[in-house]
């Protein structure tokens, strides 16, 4: 039986556009978590309390939540080619220049103005994506999207390490690693400009039956979403009921996220091996975490109760930090935190797949942008919750149960929320 117009179509967009928008992603990540793996040398060479390095990973989020909102609505204006070309190279440029702190101020500086730079890539994705696939196919292009976070973790972590064991010149081991990693995310963003097409209207590489079959489906799911849960303005978007509730959620998912990302190096080097063992065995949970991510996008697709979904893995995952701060700086530790990284990755595609089912349009772009905003203040929390812990116990596993309890909380939420707060009910087709 012959291929559908349907099916050709997406195909189509989905090899044009998913590869790309996966390596961007790929580097945006590379670049903001490879400070995790720089610690392992550069907090001595500072000479940083865990402290003093959690603050400068986490003020990264000061800088990244306040310009969050305003850059979406500019993706919006100036199109998603130019915008996301230009966080691209402003990231780059600035992750290159981590190689030249010498100290605290200078590291938080840096970080902070890091932030500014990659504000609204994430979300202006997420919106960029509604503009080129139908509801149906969301969840899984979302998930294979966010596969580019757990597969950072298979192939980024060894080649942090493997690039520290470059030295000289006049630079430590952790200078090499910002100054390498930074310059493929400039080159990426200025082939953006020539590759990226800003909505199906302009795709020169679809058929004309293509591209009037992909206009056609997206206005219409726009125009019944719209007829269903009204037209939201941008700032109507940001004081809607469920965006607030999801915003709650997501600080959750950002304080697991980010407060094992930051630490979980540090507490697999303590097993007692190298720092270039390290990344690859950092490795082994991001691995599991992939096969999470394709779990959760293939299935969330063909469910009609999201929000139970998202909870009830969001719970588990808890479990897992739970476990990590139980077991310790022991081989044991890889299966708790292999736990933790399948169902945290499991609640990505799932959550992503919920502000699609009630905004559109500028409202899709401020909702989404404020969600990611709000919820990655998690960002925060979970770093100066573990780093500061840690100092005062002499242990992660205080900072790591604070993470599960929050989590767990947030996981609640998700599924006591009834779909009148949180709109995951399929809409008809």
């Amino acid at each position: 039986m012959a291929d559908t117009i349907e099916q050709v179509t997406i195909r189509k967009v989905a090899w044009r556009l998913l590869p790309f928008l996966f390596l961007m992603f790929i580097w945006c990540l590379i670049d903001r978590v490879n400070l995790a793996f720089a610690a392992l040398t550069m907090n001595t060479d500072l000479g940083f309390t865990s402290t003093m390095y959690s603050l400068g990973a986490s003020i990264f989020f000061l800088g990244y939540c306040t310009f969050e909102v305003p850059s979406n609505l500019l993706l919006e204006r100036f199109g998603a080619r130019i915008w996301l070309s230009r966080i691209m190279i402003t990231w780059g440029l600035v992750s290159s220049s981590m190689a030249l702190i010498t100290g605290i101020y200078g590291f938080c500086t840096l970080r902070v103005l890091l932030g500014l730079a990659e504000a609204g890539f994430f979300p202006g994705v997420v919106v960029y994506l509604t503009y080129w696939f139908p509801r149906a196919y969301r969840a899984r292009v979302i998930a294979a999207f966010l596969l580019s976070v757990p597969l950072t973790g298979m192939f980024g972590a060894p080649l942090a390490t493997s690039l520290m064991q470059i030295q000289g010149w006049g630079l430590r081991s952790w200078q090499w690693l910002f100054l390498l990693e930074g310059i493929p995310s400039v080159l990426i963003g200025i082939a953006a400009l020539w590759y990226l097409t800003d909505n199906p209207s302009k795709a020169h590489w679809l058929l004309p039956e293509q591209r009037e079959w992909l206009e056609r489906a997206i206005a219409g799911e726009r125009d019944e979403l719209e007829a269903t849960h009204g037209t939201f303005s941008a700032w109507r978007a940001m004081i809607e009921p469920r965006v607030l509730a999801l915003c709650l959620v997501y600080i959750g998912s950002g304080t697991i996220s980010y407060g094992v990302a930051y630490f979980l190096p540090q507490i697999i080097k303590g097993i007692g091996i190298s720092v270039f063992a390290t990344g690859f065995v950092t490795a082994i949970p991001a691995a599991v975490g992939a096969c999470g991510m394709l779990t959760a996008g293939w299935f969330c697709d063909r469910s009609s109760e999201k929000r139970l979904l998202c909870g009830g893995v969001m719970l588990i995952a808890a479990l897992g930090v739970a476990g990590v701060g139980w077991v310790g700086s022991t081989w044991w530790v890889l299966l708790p935190a292999s736990l933790m990284a399948f169902f945290l990755e499991a609640t990505r595609p799932t959550f992503w797949s919920l502000p699609s089912m009630f905004l559109s349009r500028s409202g899709a772009a401020a909702g989404i942008a404020l969600i990611n905003s709000v919820g990655n203040l998690g960002g925060v929390i979970g770093p100066i919750a573990v780093g500061w812990l840690k100092d005062t116990t002499h242990s992660f596993a205080g900072g790591l149960y604070f993470i599960a309890v929050v989590t767990a909380i947030a996981a609640i939420l998700v599924m006591a929320a009834g779909p009148r707060h949180v709109a995951v009910r399929q809409a008809a087709a």
